[in-house]
């Protein structure tokens, strides 16, 4: 058995074969945040890749690199039971959340594809707190995944908990140019992990080279560091040259308003709001303590520069 330190082994798997070294790579989402650098990656180390997608179009330039593309709804189990076969390993993810039936439907594809196909190797990307089982809005689904995955025998998986992704703070720039606040209805002072997702592609992509992992593992990734709400805030604020810039609480009905002003369809927002509840009471909290081996290098202030920064003054130029 092999897993590393601070890692969550679950059960071993028996029956162990000899992993095929030259084998094709399936990556869910490829044209996504982490699965696109997932695949960039695989493919400059000369692996064989196909990139999975339901836009054909945005999967050419993963071909003109050499990648096969293939495509599929993640929800079409004899589609994905195609994708997956002959494979040596795959990244899975469940798409963006439109809502908890949409995501019950995708994972029950997705694990009914890893069995028929017989797959033996998968990196999942999950989130921290995926241990809860109910009321963490969209993490329950990605609970829901990881209890499908476990479920199958043969079948090595090393489930990522990944932090709150520091993208998700992108959705403030309007409110910003608008009101010159950032309101959101997380704690203002609540310590949380936030990780740039550019941190979370390459740590996938080398796992998935290595495979150093068995039966079913999971693995949290923390981030740089924790931040408050009002930290992030302060940052953002040196970032974008807004000195005045502040952090306010929302209440969760106004929050849920600004969302469906935002085009956010109700029944999405309100698995939002299930998520934020749970954060800020605590429920959504990560298991494993912090680590050199859960921590990763992207500070929020390198984010802010790099991404923040940018999006907010191009939004500025648009205008």
């Amino acid at each position: 058995m092999v897993y590393k330190k601070g890692e969550t082994n679950v059960s071993s798997a028996k029956d162990k074969l000899p992993v095929v070294t030259d084998g094709m790579y399936v990556i869910l989402g490829a044209s996504g945040n982490t699965g696109s650098i997932i695949a960039d990656s695989l493919l400059l180390k000369g692996k064989k890749v196909r990139v999975v997608g339901r836009d054909a179009g945005r999967l050419q330039r993963f071909v003109r690199k050499g990648a096969e593309a293939f495509t599929a709804d993640l929800s079409d189990a004899a589609a994905l039971t195609k994708a997956f076969s002959g494979a040596r390993a795959a990244y899975l993810m469940l798409p963006p959340i439109t809502s908890r039936e949409d995501q019950e439907r995708e994972s029950d594809a997705i694990a009914k594809a890893v069995k028929g196909s017989g797959l033996r190797y998968a990196v999942y990307l999950s989130s921290y707190g995926a241990q809860v089982p109910e009321g963490t809005g969209p993490v329950e689904g990605l609970h829901s995944c990881e209890q499908k995955l476990n479920a199958i025998s043969g079948l090595n998986v090393l489930h990522l908990r990944a932090a709150y992704f520091m993208e998700n703070n992108l959705e403030a720039i309007d409110m910003i140019h608008g009101m010159g606040i950032f309101g959101h209805a997380l704690l203002p002072e609540l310590k949380m992990p936030m990780i740039a997702t550019r941190d979370v592609g390459p740590y996938a992509a080398q796992r998935l080279l290595d495979l150093d992992f068995s039966g079913k593992q999971t693995r949290e990734l923390l981030g740089e560091r924790d931040l408050t709400m009002t930290e992030a805030t302060a940052v953002i604020a040196r970032g974008i040259d807004k000195p005045d810039l502040r952090y306010q609480q929302v209440p969760y009905d106004q929050m849920q308003q600004a969302m469906a002003q935002m085009g956010i369809p109700p029944k999405k927002s309100a698995v939002y709001i299930e998520l934020f509840k749970a954060i800020n009471a605590g429920v959504l909290t990560p298991l494993e303590p912090r680590s050199p081996e859960n921590t990763t290098p992207t500070s929020f202030e390198q984010f802010v520069q790099d991404v923040f920064a940018p999006a907010y003054h191009g939004k500025a130029s648009a205008a």
